[in-house]
């Protein structure tokens, strides 16, 4: 009988004990250990096993697990005598900053304090030692009784915290005689909060110093893995650390380490009755790639699916994705011409540096699909490394059927959120319905045109016929399953601004054209509809059309006129 599915769970030691389903990554302990870097740091998307492998890593090494060989029975790493000795006999720190989320810098010091002060607590026994004089007993007191005595307002003494982990290292090395292994898991959390609620720099500050106490000057460290979804940039926070290795989802290390490879996968279907799923399992789960390592699965759609026998976009659903619908909400045009390239199932050439600056990320090319590619939305197909800048060329796609769907579900978001129209707006819009469109465009203008802007500055101020046009791209990117959406491209004499082929030839072909009412130029915003309408014909931006065989009848072509947040729309038809 096969194990049972325990949903969510992240302890080693419950797996274990309980013999739920657990597919055997202890190779990872030994491929580690004989790498010997002194600071690693893995990067890989959420829920890929990051945190069930910490759990493996202190289990395995740490002195409170001195007597539990047996959770390692049977797996993998047990048949290396050297390591079944190993096991139970380094005294580890361990800690994670998975819940350090708010949204503000004092809220989250404490989150981080709190952390620390778990692995005390769990070391408590060496305030009863001889290892520790009655003053460092004082100061290990200290640190708990702060930890409990503060709130949410409580100013926070910044060197007493970030040398707290040193300490107890020290505290550590003296007991066992022997440094310490440190395991931090989530080390990003609190630095992506901090860019989304706006205390990037004061956080950063914090965490550099945090770590260069931790992992540089630490003397009583011996070894330490960290773990985390994003690769942050070095300068931001490791400026000082110059012994780290860095793994992130295209290096060759620890590549089957996290995630199911299909192999692992395939095996679990078979012993559940389920061998004849493998394609559409695949289909929907299959995609993941990490160094040159492909079909990689996430663990929590695999599980999910194992357990309820249904498909559903699982991974994609367990996070708001909140900073991804952000980024592309309020991108230009290009961006969102991207996204619908990619939403049609075409490869992006992008070329970026994979560490992510996250102040950079809103205007930086390439920086939002680093951070994409990290987060496991986008799979790189092939990746080039360009010497002169040090940055790499990547073909990008969309992972897979599941994060296909996440993409079109944060795409209607975007609009069905506030106005309930919007799915009438897009049938509108194929069947020529004017006065629908009119009333719709008119009555988003006025709810979502500021939350749709790129900058800081007006979006009738800086490149306005950009803005609109990526806005009308946002309306009509999900349209991509039925219409060939393309943008911004030759045709005739001049740059069309969308043209929508269909796929079902039945269906009208639509070409539309912006234009900002200039009120030098014309007198009213039907006077700007009309020169939208007079461009498409003049420029002759039927040509692509007419040279993919769409009859000259089946295309329609629609003016867009804005001044501000009032909108207009005209239509021409061939017919």
């Amino acid at each position: 009988m096969p194990a049972k599915i325990s949903i969510g769970n992240q302890s080693f030691e419950y797996a274990r004990q309980r013999k739920v389903f657990y597919i055997d990554k202890t190779n990872f302990i030994k491929e580690w250990w004989e790498c010997e870097d002194v600071v690693t740091l893995i990067t890989r998307p959420r829920r890929f096993g990051k945190t069930l492998n910490l759990s493996m890593m202190n289990c395995f090494f740490s002195t409170t697990f001195s007597q539990r060989g047996d959770l390692f029975e049977g797996l993998s790493i047990w048949n290396e005598e050297e390591y079944r000795k190993m096991q139970g006999t380094w005294p580890v720190i361990s800690l994670s900053f998975a819940g350090v989320k708010a949204n503000y810098f004092q809220g989250a010091i404490n989150g981080i304090v709190k952390a620390i002060a778990n692995t005390y607590e769990a070391h408590k026994y060496l305030k009863k030692s001889d290892a520790l004089s009655a003053e460092e007993k004082k100061d290990y007191d200290a640190f708990q009784n702060y930890v409990n005595k503060s709130s949410p307002d409580k100013r926070i003494d910044i060197q007493f915290v970030t040398l707290a982990l040193n300490q107890l290292s020290m505290y550590l090395k003296r007991y066992y005689g022997k440094k310490v292994l440190i395991f931090m898991d989530e080390y990003d959390t609190p630095l992506q909060e901090a860019y989304v609620y706006g205390y990037w720099r004061e956080m950063v500050e914090f965490i550099r110093e945090l770590f260069n106490n931790t992992f540089k000057t630490n003397e009583y460290l011996y070894r330490a893995m960290l773990t985390g979804i994003t690769r942050v940039n070095k300068e931001s926070i490791f400026s000082d650390l110059n012994n780290l290795e860095v793994v992130t989802t295209t290096s060759e290390k620890y590549c089957t380490a996290f995630g199911f490879t299909e192999e692992e996968v395939f095996q679990a279907l078979d012993e559940r009755g389920l061998s004849d799923e493998k394609e559409n399992v695949k289909f929907w789960y299959d995609g993941f790639i990490f160094g040159g390592h492909k079909d990689i699965y996430n663990p929590w759609s695999i599980t999910k699916y194992l357990d309820s026998k249904k498909y559903g976009a699982y991974w994609a659903d367990t996070s708001s994705n909140a900073l991804v619908s952000k980024l592309f909400k309020q991108g230009d045009a290009e961006l969102k011409m991207q996204l619908e390239d990619l939403l049609e199932g075409k490869t992006l050439e992008v070329i970026f540096d994979e560490q992510i600056i996250f102040e950079q990320l809103e205007d930086t090319p390439g920086a939002v699909f680093s951070l994409l590619m990290a987060s496991g939305y986008l799979k790189p197909v092939s990746m080039q490394y360009l010497m002169d800048s040090g940055e790499s060329r990547y073909q990008l796609k969309i992972t897979n059927n599941e994060t296909l769907f996440m993409f079109r579900k944060m795409v209607s978001g975007w609009f069905s959120a506030n106005l309930s129209s919007y799915g009438n707006f897009k049938k509108a819009l194929v069947q020529g319905d004017l006065k629908y469109m009119n009333r719709f465009m008119n009555d988003v203008a006025k709810v979502m045109f500021s939350s749709f802007d790129s900058g800081n500055k007006p979006s009738e101020a800086a490149e306005p016929e950009r803005f609109y046009h990526g806005f009308v791209l946002g309306l009509i990117v999900d349209l991509a399953g039925k219409y060939h959406v393309r943008s911004n491209r030759e045709s005739g004499f001049g740059r069309y601004d969308v043209i929508m082929e269909p796929k079902d030839p039945s269906d009208d072909a639509i070409i539309m054209e912006f234009k900002v009412h200039d009120e030098d130029d014309e007198a009213s915003l039907e006077d700007t509809v009309a020169s939208a309408l007079r461009q498409i014909e003049e420029k002759k931006y039927d040509t692509e059309l007419l040279e993919r065989n769409v009859p000259k009848e089946k295309i329609r072509h629609y003016g867009f006129a804005f001044q501000g947040k009032l909108v207009l729309i005209g239509q021409k038809n061939e017919k």
